[in-house]
């Protein structure tokens, strides 16, 4: 992938390259982010406040003389003040305001050829409701971001999905606005000052396939982020639990752990937020947090869409369990009052030391699995909906601007790009020798760690799906013996074709066999 020249022409030119409608956070770093790459847009927001901050903003940052960013009052002025045919990327809420913007767009003239963007957080299904609702008034198109406020300033995750010919229209934008990383090392390629965007390196974008797959990209990688956040969550509660440290010796731990196979955007900021005081009390900030964690849905969407296509992701769900467990604060409290656990003392048989070298090692498999758990849905849901999804290409622009971006991120990479077809992360090689290097820690700090009470619902979790997609016989034998049983639900035997069923008359006092014909 290489990265195009900013337009030439941009100083002379009237009209401007792309309109933009809503600058709330992400869409307001985004406009910043194309303007940095040389591109003149035209903005509009139904709140003028939002319209004069980014114009004021944009005086203080632009190098050149004339304005980059131009304002509109309404999607007439937006759509007349674009190059035709017009390129209009959307920021806004999902759901029904991307629908209102879309109606108020073909009401003002938008043309057939014309691309719209979306780029909020839509459920994938939306977006191909969408595809065919607008087909013929505009070419409707979604490109999911990843990254936060900060990414889609200097450079975000991009996973673009639609009609390939609109790709070819916007590909050299996604690609001049999108994060970069050395194509050697995998590591970013950063620059957070204005004006100055990166243009070496490889774009952390791609196009994803038929419309609706970039979001539903993106949905995975909020299910992983939603698991890998869990996951150091509870590596941090047996450590403050378990081991009584404060939340600056964690801070530190977090940092020696960010320096080798660990290394991620996650650890750095967790570090962060351990280390900060609290402005009113002097405390840890984390100390008077309140233990209830909000979600946005993302994470909910990949549960169910695991559950919906069969896909083993109790990582991730768990993860999603474990934010819904918080909610009830009130209960917990009151349960912590009646329901007794055992005597906390994880340094009985292993020093301080040990058990934190267990809990890093926990942390690396379970986000092994976590990740092999998310590609695997993946996998799945191409195979379900008819996508064609290039997992290398897909590790490459995770490796940086997202939130899960990590060094870890080369070797899912480098695992796809030497097998395409890999039918899951735990058959890599690489991934094969560091699950055998590192499990037996992991399995010592969910043993300790349940044996003091201290629960790892995401970590335990990880271990079972590894120990189950290892085994060769599951007890689903039995289980469906009881299917049989209660349902006649039928069984394949292990000496027959999978695809001959079975039933056991269970009424009948001879119990016989007999074949279903089907």
């Amino acid at each position: 992938m290489s990265v195009p020249t900013s337009p030439s022409s941009i100083d002379n030119a009237e009209q401007c390259d792309i309109g933009f409608i809503g600058l709330g956070v992400m869409g307001k770093n985004l406009v910043l982010n194309l303007a940095d790459n040389g591109y003149k847009v035209a903005c509009f927001d139904l709140d003028q406040t939002k319209i004069d901050a980014i114009l004021a903003q944009d005086e203080e940052e632009r190098m050149v003389d004339k304005p980059r960013v131009v304002a509109c009052r309404s999607y007439t002025e937006l759509l007349a003040n674009l190059k035709a045919p017009h390129t209009i990327i959307l920021s806004v809420p999902a759901g029904k305001p991307v629908d209102h913007v879309c109606h108020h767009l073909i009401d003002a003239g938008v043309q057939a050829d014309d691309i719209v963007v979306d780029t909020g957080n839509s459920l994938w299904t939306d977006s191909v409701a969408r595809e065919k609702k607008y087909r013929g008034k505009f070419v409707f198109f979604s490109t999911a971001v990843s990254g936060g406020e900060v990414g889609a300033r200097f450079g975000p995750s991009l996973m673009p999905s639609g009609d390939p010919y609109a790709w070819t229209r916007i590909e050299s934008i996604w690609q001049a606005i999108a994060a970069k990383v050395d194509p050697e090392t995998g590591k970013p390629i950063e620059s957070y000052e204005p004006g100055k965007p990166v243009t070496e390196g490889e774009p952390c974008t791609t196009y994803i396939g038929p419309v609706g797959a970039g979001h539903y990209v993106k949905m995975v990688h909020n299910g992983i982020e939603y698991a890998d956040m869990q996951l150091i969550c509870e590596a941090y509660h047996i450590m403050r639990v378990g081991l009584k440290m404060t939340p600056a010796e964690i801070a530190a731990t977090y940092r020696e752990w960010n320096q080798g196979i660990l290394n991620s955007y996650l650890i750095e900021i967790s570090a962060e937020v351990l280390d900060q005081h609290d402005p009113e009390s002097g405390a840890a900030l984390v100390d008077v947090i309140m233990d209830k964690a909000g979600q946005k849905g993302t994470g909910l969407w990949t549960a169910v869409s695991a559950l919906e296509v069969g896909s083993p992701a109790q990582t991730i769900t768990q993860a999603v369990f474990a934010r819904s467990l918080s909610s009830f604060k009130d209960e917990r409290v009151m349960a912590s009052q009646h329901l007794s656990g055992p005597a906390i003392n994880m340094t009985q048989s292993d020093s301080k030391e040990d058990v934190i070298k267990q809990l890093h090692d926990a942390l690396y498999c379970s986000k092994i699995c976590a990740y092999a758990q998310g590609f695997q849905l993946m996998s799945i849901a191409a195979k379900e909906h008819g996508w064609t999804l290039d997992f290398a290409e897909i590790a490459k622009i995770w490796r940086a601007g997202c939130i899960i971006r990590a060094v870890f991120l080369q070797s899912i990479t480098k695992a796809y790009e030497n097998n395409e077809h890999l039918a899951n992360l735990l058959l890599d090689p690489f991934f094969i020798e560091q699950i055998n290097h590192y499990q037996a820690n992991w399995r010592r700090a969910i043993a300790s760690a349940t044996i003091a009470g201290i629960p790892c619902p995401a970590m335990s979790s990880a271990l079972s799906y590894y120990d189950s997609y290892r085994c060769a016989v599951l007890p689903a034998n039995l289980l469906q013996g009881q299917r049989d049983f209660f349902g006649a639900h039928t069984f394949s035997r292990t000496d027959k074709p999978e695809g001959k069923k079975f039933h056991i008359e269970w009424n009948k006092p001879e119990r016989p066999q007999v074949q279903i014909k089907k």
